[in-house]
């Protein structure tokens, strides 16, 4: 038997978004920028597939623009709104815990001259949104704050943090790193005061290479990528007709049955910190129900290093990811997710993070479960010795 629970890493494509991939790479294959009837034939599937994320935004299509992933879509974002705004302020607010995506951006932001504060996070990773709120003043001209941690599943309050932000200073701008959130929750940009918003195909079961930012057509964002104009003037390059084609397709079926999923991935949520639970020395580091992100779970395995174990499970082919892998890099501004939470050297070094889909069934999980069952006895007595 195979468990792969690393959803959160990236996802199996959809049948429906390979075929109409397949489709615009080999029938459909004209550029959108082309005049001729093959070059209108592909602006429609970029129409379309605006269309469809729009929809399930309840935002204005001409506020999506495709970009190569979330790492361009938050670069964008940051940077692009830094640059267009920095005469009405030089600060930025942002949290300890974002992605690299984000951190490295802001890095570049302050050796540029801007000011940015890192918010602390608390034990479960979530931000308090009056401190949030008491960071901002009026030279705030950004808040950027991530809507669930890639790492632990910590759901952020985006939209009371937009709120409270906002009354501070309402002329700032609002932005949502949406990458592990986005087709696993119900996001109303207009409604929860959010401006910017970065999206990733590969985490909905869409091709890789894929992204957008939602931009508030009100928002003043600089281009980075000049060149030939497309997607008016604002993201220039040759357009990804297959990536946005299969985008758009895995956006709105993500849509389709979303509540039907979500109940789906926290019922194997529950599974999987229910099974943890009855293991011996296990610390779950997620928060249980519906408090936390659908989808992912994150725990500590004391007395085995967490390489050790995730290879130990991968030779019986169960695929999960080191809880700390997204910070590993030395050269970020601010500590890991996980030190950020306070864990102590053993449990920092044993972290593992399961991550489900819509496709995990209860027996991938249960199989994942007797292995650790089975393993964790083993490498911890090999480790004392």
């Amino acid at each position: 038997m195979e468990a792969y629970l690393d959803n959160s890493a990236t996802t199996p494509c959809l049948e429906q978004v390979r075929d109409i991939v397949v489709k615009t790479m080999m029938e459909d294959y004209g550029n959108p920028s082309s005049r001729h009837q093959k070059g209108v034939d592909a602006e429609h599937y970029l129409r379309e597939a605006r269309e469809k994320i729009a929809a399930t935004l309840k935002v204005k299509e001409k506020e999506i623009f495709f970009t190569s992933g979330g790492t361009e879509s938050n670069n964008w974002a940051l940077i692009g709104s830094a640059l267009a705004n920095r005469r009405a302020g030089r600060h930025i607010v942002t949290t300890a815990v974002e992605h690299a995506a984000v951190l490295m951006p802001l890095q570049f932001l302050e050796e540029q001259g801007f000011r940015v504060t890192y918010l602390p996070v608390d034990r479960y990773g979530q931000v308090d949104p009056r401190q949030a709120a008491e960071a901002v003043d009026q030279d705030t001209i950004l808040v950027s704050i991530m809507m669930v941690n890639n790492e632990v599943g910590a759901l952020e309050p985006v939209e009371e943090i937009s709120r409270l932000a906002k009354e501070k200073n309402p002329s700032l701008l609002f932005h949502v790193d949406a990458i592990q959130a986005y087709g696993k929750m119900r996001i109303l940009p207009k409604r929860m005061g959010i401006d910017l918003l970065s999206v990733s195909g590969h985490k909905i079961h869409g091709p890789k290479g894929i992204g957008f930012l939602y931009v508030n057509e009100k928002a003043k964002l600089r281009p980075l990528i000049l060149g030939g104009g497309q997607q008016r003037g604002m993201r220039s390059g040759t357009d990804n007709v297959p990536g946005a084609a299969g985008l758009g397709v895995a956006a709105a079926l993500a849509y389709q049955d979303l509540e039907e999923t979500r109940a789906r991935l926290f019922a194997r949520k529950e599974q999987m910190i229910q099974g943890l639970r009855k293991l011996p020395d296990v610390f779950v580091i997620s928060k249980e129900g519906e408090e936390g992100a659908p989808h992912i779970v994150s725990a500590a395995f004391p007395g085995v290093r967490s390489e050790v174990l995730l290879h130990a499970l991968e030779e019986r082919k169960i695929y999960v990811s080191s809880g700390s892998a997204c910070s590993s890099n030395k050269k970020l501004p601010v500590s890991s997710v996980l030190q950020e939470l306070h864990l102590k050297g053993e449990l920092l070094e044993s972290t593992l993070r399961f991550s489900f889909s819509r496709f995990t069934t209860e027996e991938e999980i249960d199989y994942c479960l007797k292995n650790l069952a089975e393993l964790l006895p083993v490498l911890r007595r090999y480790r004392r010795r």
